[in-house]
């Protein structure tokens, strides 16, 4: 939140959260305030090097540029002073030489000149190679150019670069020379008067400015490098561009307000993937342990002050190696345990349910995209008024219209949730088929806790969330507006009530606290909203291909006249060429290809092993696939490369949990004897090009495994306190007979098993000293081989 901003003057503020110049997040507007309570939390890895992490305060304007009123820039360097606790920071003015943001690549060198009477005399050479990651002037390219001088007590020396048009990465590649010192028999006059002892005293200063053309020219940073750190040497760097030090130093902060902050932030050193073997094999046979609760993935939950911090590496780390599935059934087997009542399984923020929360999270944004995104776009781009309590209608509003378009936008998003099921992400289903039969076994006797315990998850912590808060699920590029905030967090109380629908067994109206939803949702009261949440549920906690049942006629998913080549490797593409009728078809689990309508044959969806594009070489033919199912691939032509991507995209969807995916496959055809794409000879080889689509489309993740061990090792250091009296508390049998003396750290811990855990604790303590080492070690090398000017 901030304070006391801009005086006398109620205005709507946001704040903005910039990497040096770069927005990479933004608050929703709070409006007519001097003293905005924000509230957001943002959760982001750095993908780049950068100097300042900065906060700007706008004044929001609708006919103006938001004028910004101040900031809080906090160095890299810095950012461990703050982490973890809560500071103000005075706002400071937001001047132009101090908004910089890029790196230039230097390259310099002292040479040593004799003179024709034999005396010697130094020249500096400074190679200004290129630049990287300028910032955008009003949204554009920059013009950058660059002035080297050379400085000192009496002189400065300075030239010039050509301007790069249009562009944040300039290539300069231009060297320039300076007279540093001058042999004693020097005699012509000069202005500078250069001796030895200066040499201590110059520096190499690089301006980099845009090119205003018609109007003044903008500065863009600078370096500085002193000469006297080269003596004879010679070397190349990146230089991170600096702020002028005499900046516009006229504004009074204490004027601008101030703004508090709790800032995480955590920097690691990823080691060489050997160093963390241990403990990765340890962490990733947790799920084999028994009890769950002396695992390390357990542990590291227990010891961590906050569940968050843990979870995600940890999520991360097991889906990247597929161990996710089982590790989450264990802890949701655990967390049954404890709970009494089958209306409140998986309600809690327990390591079970904020493991799948974060799964959901990340394999889920592709699902959310393509099932949200469209009716989120249309409620933002076009809205309707929707409010329906009484309390808060403005003067004019219709309360049965609003009620209405509540209504049809509810409507709308229920039909696009429900009907989604095809487009869930296997990891998803495998997930709630876990805990769906681990609720049915928990409570047998109750009939719809099968459903409770996929619709807590789906419903309320997917769907519902991604509604009322679009932005944070990258839905929408800012926050709503108040009115439309307004109308997603009615939208998303609705579903919320529908999809706990799937398991009904008396009225869910007594969990609306106002009264007004209670008369509106009066309208839901029917049975097919009941059965199309528990159909939903049930295609999306399925280990099966999702296919509609219950259908007398097929389903038709996809059907038009393509042209095909049924061989796939024998003959040319052209003997075979035919006109054929095809049809995707969900009820017969089959994708059929027929001539005049009649089939020829018929390829069962569980036996397509991929589904990937032809290169056009193949048979010199524009939009075609393979269907990869057999000894012999189906290659078929679309009559345009949209209908190409349609098929592709449908056929994959419903062949997505197939067992038997490939991983690899020939992006060319087999003729003549060899694969065109890589000359390979036999017939059956393995693939030369992966699939796009060996894990769907919507679960392909960038996981660096050993950056995630790397952070789970931080964490075990910084909470190493806690490990080691957890051990002790596990070597103590005082620990396990008659009540706790005293409350400690580990008092709270789930100890189920003392020597199982006791066994982990030491493999963890021995890993993490060992790790201790070779971090030092790097450390170590890394002090004695860092130079001036790196980055």
């Amino acid at each position: 939140d901030a304070k006391h901003l801009v005086p006398n003057k109620m205005r709507d503020f946001f704040c903005t959260i910039n990497l040096d110049q770069e927005e990479v997040f933004r608050t929703q507007v709070v409006e007519k305030s001097l003293s905005p309570y924000f509230g957001e939390e943002f959760y982001f890895e750095i993908p780049r090097t950068f100097q300042w992490l900065s906060f700007y305060i706008y004044d929001k304007s609708v006919l103006q540029k938001d004028l910004r009123i101040g900031k809080v820039s906090i160095k890299k360097e810095d950012l461990c002073n703050y982490t973890g606790k809560e500071n103000w920071f005075m706002l400071q003015p937001v001047d132009s030489n101090s908004e910089v943001q890029g790196k230039v690549h230097l390259e310099l060198k002292l040479n040593e000149l004799i003179t024709d009477n034999g005396s010697v005399c130094q020249q500096l050479v400074v190679h200004i190679k290129e630049c990287h990651g300028l910032p955008l002037i009003n949204g554009q390219n920059c013009d950058p150019y660059a002035t080297v001088s050379l400085v000192g007590p009496s002189r400065n020396d300075q030239k010039k670069t050509k301007v790069k048009k249009k562009t944040s990465n300039p290539q300069f590649n231009e060297t320039f020379y300076f007279e540093v010192t001058r042999s004693s028999s020097y005699t012509k006059k000069s202005q500078f008067q250069v001796e030895e002892e200066d040499i201590e005293k110059l520096e190499v200063r690089v301006d980099l400015w845009n090119n205003g053309n018609l109007v003044q020219d903008v500065f863009l940073g600078e370096i500085k490098v002193p000469v006297k750190v080269l003596r004879n040497d010679s070397f190349q760097a990146w230089y991170l561009l600096q702020p002028r030090e005499n900046g516009n130093k006229s504004s009074k902060t204490d004027d601008l307000g101030s703004l508090r902050l709790n800032i995480c932030y955590t920097e690691d050193s990823v080691l060489p993937s050997e160093y963390y073997a241990s403990l990765r094999n340890l962490l990733l046979k947790s799920s084999d342990v028994q009890p769950i609760s002396a695992s390390a993935a357990y542990i590291l939950s227990e010891v961590c002050r906050d569940k968050y911090d843990a979870v995600l590496p940890l999520v991360r780390l097991l889906l990247h190696h597929h161990k996710l599935v089982p590790f989450v059934a264990a802890v949701a087997e655990l967390d049954l345990k404890d709970t009494q009542e089958a209306n409140t399984v998986f309600r809690g923020n327990s390591l079970a349910t904020r493991c799948v929360d974060e799964m959901m999270k990340i394999v889920g944004k592709h699902y959310l995209k393509v099932t949200l995104k469209p009716v989120i776009d249309e409620i933002c781009e076009s809205p309707k008024p929707c409010e329906i309590d009484p309390i808060k209608l403005r003067e004019g509003d219709n309360v049965e219209i609003n009620m209405e378009n509540l209504r049809y936008y509810v409507d709308k998003v229920f039909r696009e949730i429900v009907r989604s099921s095809i487009s869930c992400p296997t990891l998803m289903c495998d997930v709630f088929y876990s805990l769906r039969h681990l609720a049915a076994k928990r409570f047998p006797n109750d009939p719809h806790v099968q459903y409770s315990a996929v619709s807590s998850f789906v419903f309320l912590r997917f769907f519902a969330v991604a509604v009322v808060s679009p932005h944070t699920f990258h839905l929408r590029p800012h926050h709503p507006d108040a009115q439309t905030s307004r109308t997603l967090t009615l939208i998303s109380k609705a579903i919320q009530t529908l999809g706990s629908w799937g398991s009904l067994t008396k009225s869910k109206l007594s969990s609306f606290k106002e009264t007004f939803m209670c008369e509106f949702f009066k309208t839901f009261q029917e049975e097919k909203f009941t059965e199309s949440v528990k159909k939903f549920l049930d295609d999306v906690s399925s280990t099966e291909s999702k296919e509609p049942s219950g259908l007398s006629e097929p389903v038709h998913l996809k059907e038009g006249n393509e042209g095909d080549n049924c061989s796939g490797s024998t003959f040319s593409y052209s003997s075979l060429e035919a006109n054929l009728y095809c049809k995707l078809v969900a009820v017969a689990s089959e994708y059929c290809v027929l001539k005049y309508k009649e089939p020829i044959f018929t390829i069962p969806i569980k036996n397509i092993l991929a589904v990937e594009k032809l290169d056009e070489s193949s048979f010199n033919k524009k939009n075609m696939f393979q269907v990869l199912h057999g000894e012999k691939p189906l290659y078929i032509q679309a009559n345009n490369c949209v209908e190409a991507s349609e098929w592709i995209e449908a056929l994959c969807r419903v062949t997505r949990c197939n067992q038997k995916r490939l991983s690899f496959y020939h992006p060319s055809a087999f003729l003549n004897g060899n694969w065109l794409c890589c000359k390979a000879t036999i017939e059956n080889t393995v693939g030369c090009a992966r699939c796009t689509v060996d894990v769907p489309a919507d679960t392909q993740i960038e996981i660096d495994g050993d950056r995630e061990t790397e952070r789970i090792y931080s964490l075990f250091t910084i909470n190493m306190s806690k490990l080691q009296k957890l051990e002790e508390a596990c070597g103590s049998i005082a620990v396990y007979q008659g009540p706790r003396k005293e409350p400690d750290d580990y008092s709270n811990f789930t100890i189920e098993d003392s020597v199982a855990t006791f066994h982990t604790l030491k493999q963890i303590i021995d890993i993490v000293e060992k790790l201790n080492e070779s971090h030092e070690k790097y450390r170590k090398k890394r002090s004695s081989s860092a130079k001036y000017g790196s980055e």
